[in-house]
């Protein structure tokens, strides 16, 4: 199989997401990521002051947001509307194949 990254991110306790809201927090933080990729090439117009590998730990750290959010949502989304998402998980790597950005060997 090709590659992975795994991540494992927490289960937040200290909120109550609805799928709403959480929606909301995903287009939030990842206009905060688009916010840091512009900043670091110099697309905002501000002069970049941090060094090249000092600005690649902040769009890290801002991936790690979005991510951290979009597994709340699957949190969300298995806990109050019955949706399994380790399924839905197998489906997209199926599709992945299908469209051949995947190849499985």
């Amino acid at each position: 199989m090709a590659d992975t990254k795994q991540v494992h991110l927490p289960k937040l306790d200290g909120l109550k997401p609805t799928l709403e809201s959480t929606a909301l927090k995903v287009m939030e933080e990842a206009g905060e990521l688009g916010a840091a990729i512009g900043k670091v090439r110099g697309l905002s117009g501000e002069r970049v002051a941090l060094d090249e590998r000092a600005a690649m730990r902040h769009v890290a750290e801002e991936l790690l947001d979005v991510a951290q959010t979009a597994v709340t949502m699957m949190f969300v989304l298995e806990e109050s509307y019955g949706v399994e998402i380790g399924e839905i998980v197998e489906a997209h790597v199926e599709k992945l194949v299908r469209k051949g950005y995947l190849r499985q060997s």
